[in-house]
C-alpha cells in the first residue's frame, strides 16, 4: 500500500476544498469606482459577468438592483447585464467632507433567493472653487512685536477632497510678512512677522492670501488681510494649556457649565485684565451650541446637543488683556459629546413583489427589511423579529439586513392579505423598540373548480311547450374570483347518446339557462338525460360537470280513435236486429283507442241524438251497444245512433262514430259485421284464433316481464323514468281499447262470460305508492277503489302493440 502518495492526495483535495468555500465567501460582493458628474447612461461595470450569472437568467429570476438612498443612482440592463448610471452624482451631496465616498447596492436574484453587496466608490473630481468664509480679513499687530511672531489666518475651504481639496497658499509679495503652512487634517495658513513693524512709517499694510487646490486644472480663491500696526503692549495673555479637553452627555440641559479656562496676563492694570472669547478664526460652520463666560472662562450650553448631529466639537478660543491696542492668544476647546439610548431604531422596507401568488412556493421572497439606529455602541445594537400568527419569516442576510419571505402555505380563499407585523428593539438601558406593519396582498391562481349547487337536477317539462322556453337555470360557483371566478356553461357531447341534443335543447353560457328548442312530444319521447358542463375562465381553465334529467308530462292533446270495422268522420255503419230480440241483446261493440296515457287515454263511451222510444243503451266503459227492452209495433225498423267517444283529460277531447241499427222480422235475415254464429260455438272461428294467439303473446310477455323484473332488481338504472318507453295499446275488462306511449306494469286476467272472450288487461299503479282499481258493475257503471299495490300479483311489462 502506498500510504504516503494517499495522505498527500488528501491534503490535495482539502486544500481545493478550503480554496472552495473561501472563494464562496467573497463571491458574494463586488466593488466598482466611478468619477462624480460623469455622465447619466456611463457604463460602471457588468454585473452578470462578475456575479457569474446567465444574462438569459436576470429576467425570469427577477434580477433587481435595491438602493438604500431615495434616489434610484444605478441600474442594470437585464438584456446585457450592464450596470450604468441612472441619474446624475455629486460625490459632495452625498458624502460631504468624507475623504471616501462609496454607495452600498444590494443585487437580489430569486430561484434561488441570493442577494450580492455591491460597493460604488465614488471618485471626486475637481469641481469646486476653494473659498474663504469671509472676504477679508482685519489684523491688530503691535508694533513691537518680534519678529518671527506667527498669525494664524482664515483657513479656506473647498467641497472636494484628496487631492482636489486646498493644497498650497500664496501670499501677495511685501517686506514684512511671509506665509507658512501646516498640514494636518486640513492645511492652515499662518502669518509669519520677518521684519519689524514701524507704525509711523506703515501703520496699515494690505495683504492677498490665495488658496490653491490640487486639482488639474488648479481652481483658487482669494481673501485680503488688513494689518493695522498698534502701538505697544508687549504681554499677551498666557492660557494654562493649549488644549482643552471636555465630555457631556447627549441632551444635557442648557445652561450647564461644562468647563472653565483660564489665562494670565503679566501686565498690570487695563493691560494685564484678561478677556476671554471665542475665536472667530477657524470657527467654520460649527453650530452655535455654547457660550462662555468673557469674564470667568467658563463655558456653558446654549443649544441642545445630540450625539447623532455630532459626536465631537472642536473650538478655538482666545483671551485678549485690556489694552486699547489688547494682545491675544489663542488655544483650543475639544468636548466629546456622550452617547444615551434616546432613538429607537428605524426600520425601512423595500417590496419586491406587489402581491404574491397564492401557489408562491416556501422561500420565496416578499421584501427587503433594514434596519437602523442613529445611536452608538450597545444602543446601536438592534435585534428584529415578526408576528407569529402569519405564514411569512424573516431570514437574516447580513448585520441589520433581512429578507421577508413566504414560510408557509397560502390560500387566498381564506386569507386574501396579511398585516404582518416586524418590531425592532435595541440593546440599550431601557431599550427602545419600533413596529411597522406590512400588507401583503395574496393574488388568486386557479385552484378551485365550479360547483353546482344540485348534485342531480331533475326537470319537468309539459309537452307542447312553447320553443324557446327555459326548461331551467342550473348555476354554480367557483371560490376564485376575476377571471378564474368566471364560469361559462355548455352541454357535454355524449358519443353513447343516440338523441340529436344539439337540436332538442341549449344552454346559454352566461346565466346557465336551458333554453328548448323543439316543442316536445310525450307520446314520441318522455325522458332524456344530458350533462351540463361548468367551466372557469382560468389558465389552465377547471370545470365540474352535473347531470340534468328531463321528464316531459303528458298533455290531453290526442283525441280518440274510433277503431276498425267502424269509422270516424261522419260514416254511417249499420248493424241489424232480430224483432224478437230481448232487453240486453249485443248490437255491436265500438272500440276507440287514444295516443295520450293515463287518465289522458281513458274513454267513455255516451249515445246522443237517440232517436225513438230510447230503445238502446251503451256501456260507458265498454262501448257495447245493447238493447234496453223488447221491441214493440210502435218502434221505428230504422234507428240511426250516434256514439260519442270521450277521454278523460282537460279539456275532455272526443270522436263521434254513427251506428244504423235496421230491425228485421226473423234472426235469419241478420248479417252482422262481426259473426254469424251463435254466441255459444264449438267449432275453431276465427276469433277463437286470435283470442289464442293473445293468450300466447301474453304469456310470452308475462315469461319477459318476469325475467326483466328480474334484471332491473338486480341492477337499477341512475334514471327514476327507466320505466317509461314504447307505445301500447291495452284493452279494458269491458272489451274497450286504450293506447298509451308509457311503459306500465299491468296485471292480467281472462273473461269466460264476455261476449267476444276479450283479453282483459288492468293498467298497474302509477304512481308506484297506490293504485286504483276500477270495477264494472251491472248497470254499466264504474267504481273507482283506492288499494295497495300487490308483489304477488302477476305483472305484465306490455312493451308492443296488440294487433
Amino acid at each position: 500500500m502506498n500510504i504516503p502518495g494517499r495522505r498527500s492526495r488528501v491534503w490535495i483535495y482539502f486544500f481545493f476544498v478550503l480554496l472552495d468555500c473561501c472563494w464562496e465567501a467573497v463571491s458574494g460582493q463586488l466593488s466598482y469606482t466611478v468619477s462624480e458628474e460623469v455622465n447619466v447612461g456611463a457604463v460602471v461595470g457588468n454585473v452578470a459577468k462578475d456575479l457569474n450569472i446567465n444574462v438569459q437568467d436576470l429576467e425570469p429570476r427577477m434580477f433587481q438592483i435595491v438602493e438604500g438612498s431615495k434616489k434610484k443612482y444605478f441600474e442594470v440592463n437585464l438584456k446585457t447585464g450592464v450596470l450604468y448610471v441612472n441619474e446624475r452624482i455629486d460625490r459632495e451631496e452625498l458624502c460631504g467632507g468624507d475623504s471616501k465616498c462609496s454607495l452600498s447596492l444590494e443585487a437580489v436574484v430569486n430561484n434561488p433567493l441570493k442577494l450580492y453587496r455591491i460597493e460604488i466608490i465614488i471618485l471626486d473630481v475637481n469641481d469646486n472653487f476653494p473659498s474663504f468664509l469671509s472676504t477679508s480679513q482685519v489684523m491688530d499687530i503691535s508694533e513691537n512685536t518680534a519678529t518671527g511672531a506667527k498669525f494664524p489666518l482664515h483657513a479656506a475651504e473647498d467641497a472636494d477632497v484628496g487631492k482636489n481639496t486646498v493644497n498650497t497658499y500664496k501670499l501677495s509679495p511685501n517686506e514684512h510678512f511671509s506665509l507658512v503652512t501646516h498640514k494636518g487634517e486640513s492645511v492652515t495658513p499662518e502669518l509669519v512677522l520677518q521684519k519689524g513693524l514701524d507704525r509711523e512709517k506703515q501703520s496699515v499694510i494690505k495683504l492677498t492670501l490665495t488658496a490653491l487646490d490640487g486639482g488639474t486644472p488648479a481652481k483658487s480663491g482669494t481673501m485680503t488681510i488688513t494689518v493695522n500696526v498698534l502701538d505697544i503692549n508687549d504681554n499677551a495673555p498666557v492660557f494654562s494649556q493649549t488644549l482643552y479637553k471636555a465630555s457631556v452627555y447627549e441632551n444635557l440641559k442648557i445652561g450647564t457649565s461644562i468647563i472653565t479656562i483660564n489665562a494670565t496676563d503679566l501686565d498690570i492694570g487695563q493691560n494685564g485684565q484678561v478677556l476671554y472669547s471665542f475665536s472667530q478664526v477657524g470657527r467654520g460652520k460649527q453650530p452655535n451650541l455654547f457660550a462662555m463666560d468673557e469674564k470667568t472662562g467658563t463655558v456653558t450650553s446654549k443649544g441642545n446637543i445630540d450625539h447623532e448631529e455630532n459626536n465631537a466639537f472642536e473650538l478655538r478660543i482666545q483671551a485678549s488683556d485690556g489694552a486699547l491696542s489688547p494682545m491675544k492668544s489663542h488655544a483650543k476647546l475639544l468636548i466629546e459629546v456622550l452617547d444615551i439610548n434616546d432613538n429607537a431604531p428605524e426600520i425601512s422596507v423595500k417590496s419586491l413583489l406587489k402581491t404574491v401568488k397564492e401557489d408562491a412556493s416556501i422561500g420565496t421572497a416578499i421584501a427587503l427589511v433594514s434596519v437602523h439606529d442613529r445611536d452608538g455602541g450597545k444602543n446601536a445594537i438592534v435585534n428584529c423579529k415578526i408576528s407569529k400568527d402569519t405564514p411569512f419569516k424573516l431570514e437574516l442576510n447580513y448585520k441589520n439586513s433581512y429578507s421577508l419571505v413566504v414560510g408557509g402555505p397560502l390560500d387566498r380563499e381564506t386569507a386574501p392579505q396579511y398585516n404582518i407585523s416586524i418590531t425592532a428593539t435595541d440593546e440599550g438601558s431601557p431599550s427602545l423598540s419600533n413596529t411597522t406593519i406590512i400588507t401583503v396582498h395574496v393574488s388568486d391562481v386557479n385552484d378551485n373548480n365550479p360547483k353546482f349547487i344540485e348534485s342531480i337536477i331533475n326537470v319537468c317539462v309539459k309537452e307542447n311547450s312553447p320553443v324557446g322556453a327555459v326548461m331551467k337555470t342550473v348555476s354554480a360557483v367557483d371560490a376564485d374570483i376575476d377571471q378564474n371566478g368566471q364560469v361559462s356553461y355548455s352541454i357535454v357531447k355524449d358519443n353513447t347518446n343516440s338523441l340529436p341534443l344539439t337540436t332538442m335543447i341549449n344552454i346559454n353560457s352566461e346565466t346557465g339557462d336551458i333554453i328548448s328548442l323543439q316543442s316536445f312530444n310525450y307520446e314520441e319521447l318522455n325522458t332524456f338525460q344530458f350533462k351540463v358542463q361548468a367551466t372557469d375562465a382560468g389558465v389552465p381553465p377547471l370545470s365540474s360537470n352535473v347531470t340534468v334529467s328531463v321528464l316531459i308530462l303528458d298533455e290531453n292533446d290526442n283525441n280518440p280513435t274510433i277503431l276498425a270495422p267502424y269509422s270516424e268522420h261522419g260514416s254511417v255503419n249499420s248493424e241489424t236486429i232480430p224483432y224478437s230480440a230481448e232487453a240486453g241483446y249485443f248490437v255491436a261493440k265500438i272500440r276507440a283507442v287514444d295516443a295520450d296515457s293515463g287518465y289522458n287515454a281513458l274513454l267513455s263511451y255516451h249515445l246522443s241524438e237517440i232517436k225513438g222510444n230510447n230503445l238502446f243503451r251503451i256501456g260507458t266503459s265498454t262501448g257495447e251497444i245493447r238493447t234496453k227492452r223488447r221491441m214493440s209495433d210502435n218502434d221505428l225498423k230504422t234507428h240511426p245512433l250516434v256514439v260519442l267517444v270521450s277521454d278523460n283529460g282537460e279539456p275532455s277531447l272526443s270522436a263521434t262514430v254513427s251506428v244504423e241499427v235496421v230491425v228485421v222480422e226473423s234472426a235469419a235475415e241478420i248479417h252482422t259485421r262481426f259473426r254469424n254464429v251463435p254466441i255459444k260455438e264449438d267449432s275453431f272461428s276465427d276469433l277463437n284464433l286470435y283470442l289464442l294467439i293473445a293468450i300466447v303473446s301474453v304469456s310470452v310477455i308475462f315469461l319477459l316481464s318476469l325475467i326483466s323484473l328480474i334484471a332491473v332488481r338486480c341492477h337499477r338504472t341512475d334514471s327514476s323514468f327507466s320505466r317509461y318507453s314504447a307505445p301500447m295499446i291495452t284493452t279494458h275488462p269491458d272489451g274497450s281499447w286504450s293506447y298509451s306511449k308509457a311503459t306500465q306494469q299491468y296485471d292480467v286476467c281472462f273473461s269466460s262470460d264476455t261476449l267476444k272472450s276479450d283479453v282483459v288487461v288492468f293498467p298497474a299503479p302509477f304512481p308506484p305508492v297506490d293504485a286504483e282499481l276500477i270495477s264494472i258493475n251491472g248497470g254499466d257503471t264504474f267504481t273507482r277503489t283506492q288499494t295497495l299495490p300487490s308483489k304477488e300479483k302477476v305483472r305484465l311489462k306490455a312493451n308492443n302493440k296488440i294487433r
